[in-house]
C-alpha cells in the first residue's frame, strides 16, 4: 500500500529530497556507478508541460571511452508519459550529439502514449522541450564552470564534446566559448619575458598541463596584439619547439595549442571572439606586428642578397613549394615551412589523409588546399645555414652537393614544421653522411685531414 502511494523521485519537490536520494537515483535509473557532479531538476508549465532531471556524470562511462557518441540515439535520455515508462532510445530527439554524455529522464504532460520514433520528430512539444534541456544543461556546465577544482577533472574527460558542440552548434556558440579550454604557450611565454632584461623578474608559471579559456587569453594579451593565435600539432612538446612560433613568443604572445583535429576544427570555426580574428599562427595571415624602417631596410637588403638563392631554392625543390620567401617570424631556426591562409596544416593534412583511406580512397589530396602544392618555404636572412647555401650556391650552384643542402634545408624545416617527410631514406641518408663528414674531420690526422674537406672548405680555397 505505501509502494502505490509513494511518488517517482522527479515529482517530489526539489526541497524534500537530499543529495543521496539522488545520487541513488541516478545509479539505479542510468546504471552508473559514479555520482553526479552537478544535476538539475526542474519542471515546465504552460503551453508545454513536463519534469525533468539532467544529471552531469563524474566520470566518462567505458562505452564513450570506446565510443565517442555510444549514447547519441540511446541510453542517454530516458523518456516517460505521465509517469509510464517509454523508452531510453530517443536521445537524438532531445539531446545535440555534444550533449549525448548526459543522463536526463523527461517526464511529459503532452507526449500521446503511443509516441513513436516518426512521430518525435515532428512534434513540436519535444522541440521546445529539447531546448528548454539544452539551456539547462548548458546552464549547468556554466555553472560547472565557475568551480575550478571540479572543471579541471571535468574537462580532462568531457572536453571534446565541448569542442565538437563548438563545431556543431552554432546557435549555442557564445556559451560554449565559454566553456572551451586549450593548452597553450603561456609558460613559453612567461619564459622568455623572464629571460629578457626588461622583463627583470621571475616567471609566472601556469602548472604543468593547465588550460585556459579564451576569455583569460585576451585578458593577457599585451598591447599591439590584434589576434588570436593558435597553432596545430601532435603534442605540446612538439609546439613548444615549433620554429612558427619564434617571433610571436619573442614579442611575448600567447598561442593556443590545437592537439588534436577536434581542436583544430573548433578554432577555425570561432572566426572571431570579441572582435579579434582567430587565425591560424603557421599561416600566412598571421600578424606578427609593426614592422619598423630599419627592419624594412634590413629585409629589403637580405632579399637583394638572397634572391638568387631563393630562385635556387624553387628550382631544385620544384613542386615540394609552392614558393620561397624570407621570413619575419623565425629567430633562431633557419627554415620554416607555413601554409597561405586557407591552405591545411600538416595535422589537418594527416587526418584528411586517414578519412580518405578509411573511405576506401586515395591518399593524394587532389583538388584541396594544403601540402606540398601549397606550401610556403620561409628562410631566416641572418641564419648561418642559410648564409652557407647561399655562399653555395653563388659558388657551386651546379654542385651535386649543393643541391643536397637544399634538399638537407627543406627536410629539416618540414619536421621541425610537423610536416611528414615524402621519403625518409634519403632524409637519413643526407644526415648520415653529414655526420660522416663531420667525424672525419675530427678523427683524421692533420695531414690526411686536409685531404677530406668538405664542399665548403673546397670553395674558401678556390677564393
Amino acid at each position: 500500500e505505501r509502494l502505490k502511494k509513494a511518488k517517482p523521485l522527479w515529482m517530489r519537490p526539489p526541497a524534500t529530497i537530499t543529495e543521496d536520494e539522488y545520487a541513488d537515483f541516478y545509479k539505479s535509473a542510468f546504471k552508473a556507478w559514479d555520482n553526479p557532479i552537478r544535476l538539475a531538476h526542474f519542471s515546465m508549465e504552460g503551453q508545454v508541460e513536463f519534469k525533468c532531471l539532467i544529471f552531469v556524470p563524474t566520470t566518462l562511462p567505458f562505452e564513450l571511452s570506446q565510443e565517442m557518441f555510444a549514447q547519441a540515439d540511446s541510453g542517454a535520455v530516458r523518456l516517460y508519459v505521465k509517469r509510464v515508462f517509454i523508452s531510453d532510445r530517443f536521445s537524438a530527439a532531445v539531446l545535440p550529439r555534444w550533449l549525448s554524455f548526459l543522463k536526463v529522464l523527461i517526464d511529459s504532460e503532452d507526449l500521446p502514449l503511443n509516441v513513436s520514433r516518426e512521430l518525435l520528430q515532428k512534434s513540436k512539444v519535444l522541440s521546445i522541450v529539447a531546448k528548454r534541456v539544452v539551456r539547462k544543461s548548458l546552464d549547468q556546465l556554466l555553472d560547472l564552470s565557475e568551480d575550478d577544482a571540479n572543471f579541471g577533472p571535468f574537462y580532462e574527460q568531457f572536453g571534446k564534446y565541448i569542442k565538437v558542440g563548438l563545431i556543431e552548434d552554432r546557435d549555442n556558440k557564445d556559451a560554449l566559448l565559454k566553456l572551451a579550454r586549450f593548452s597553450s604557450s603561456r609558460n613559453a611565454v612567461a619564459l622568455a619575458k623572464a629571460k629578457s632584461v626588461e622583463a627583470g623578474s621571475e616567471a609566472e608559471v601556469m602548472e604543468a598541463g593547465a588550460l585556459t579559456s579564451l576569455e583569460a587569453y585576451v585578458s593577457r594579451m599585451p598591447e599591439g596584439q590584434k589576434q588570436v593565435y593558435y597553432v596545430a600539432g601532435t603534442s605540446k612538446a612538439a609546439l613548444e619547439g615549433s620554429p612558427v612560433l619564434e617571433a610571436l613568443t619573442a614579442k611575448g604572445y600567447e598561442v593556443l595549442y590545437a592537439l588534436d583535429s577536434v581542436d583544430e576544427i573548433a578554432l577555425q570555426g570561432i572566426g572571431e571572439f570579441k572582435d579579434l580574428p582567430v587565425v591560424d599562427a603557421a599561416k600566412q595571415n598571421a600578424d606578427l606586428g609593426e614592422e619598423s624602417e630599419e627592419e624594412k631596410e634590413t629585409n629589403d637588403q637580405s632579399q637583394a642578397t638572397l634572391a638568387s638563392t631563393l630562385t635556387f631554392l624553387k628550382e631544385t625543390l620544384g613542386s615540394k613549394v609552392d614558393k620561397v620567401e624570407l621570413s619575419r617570424r623565425l629567430r633562431s631556426s633557419p627554415a620554416a615551412i607555413v601554409q597561405p591562409q586557407w591552405g591545411m596544416s600538416p595535422q589537418m593534412e594527416r587526418f584528411m589523409r586517414a578519412q580518405a583511406v578509411a573511405m576506401g580512397q586515395s591518399e593524394e589530396l587532389d583538388g584541396m588546399p594544403g601540402g606540398a602544392s601549397t606550401a610556403i618555404l620561409e628562410l631566416n636572412p641572418t641564419h648561418p645555414v642559410v648564409r652557407q647555401l647561399d655562399l653555395l650556391v653563388k659558388t657551386q650552384p651546379g654542385a651535386e652537393a649543393t643541391r643536397e643542402y637544399a634538399q638537407l634545408l627543406y627536410e629539416v624545416a618540414a619536421v621541425t614544421s610537423g610536416y611528414e617527410i615524402a621519403d625518409p631514406a634519403a632524409f637519413a641518408r643526407r644526415i648520415t653522411a653529414l655526420m660522416a663528414t663531420d667525424g672525419v674531420a675530427e678523427a683524421e690526422p692533420a695531414e690526411e685531414a686536409e685531404m677530406a674537406v668538405t664542399p665548403v672548405e673546397i670553395m674558401e680555397g678556390d677564393e
